[in-house]
């Protein structure tokens, strides 16, 4: 059984946003692929163990939204890039 591993990361400090490659398939029996971004911050706990969480502080918001720009860049972009090669 293989590994789903990240397609691109996009990272600022301890925010991260990353892009996912998943397959799936219709209601008709049909494969597809569609892509998904998870987002966490990054922290170390009271032990020094690091941990991933959701909630942002308020100086995380600048860095989450960088990210999660370049993400929506490059899912934008790649889209594109796909149309224009189906045209030619």
């Amino acid at each position: 059984m293989s590994e789903n591993l990240p397609e691109k990361k996009f990272r600022a400090g301890p925010i991260s946003a990353t892009v996912w490659k998943n397959q799936g398939q219709t209601q008709d029996k049909e494969k597809v692929t569609y892509r998904t971004v998870s987002f966490e911050r990054n922290y170390k706990d009271k032990k020094g163990n690091w941990q991933t969480t959701s909630s942002l502080r308020f100086n995380d918001l600048p860095k989450a939204t960088l990210v999660l720009s370049k993400a929506y860049e490059y899912l934008a972009l790649k889209d594109n890039s796909i149309e224009e090669e189906a045209v030619c």
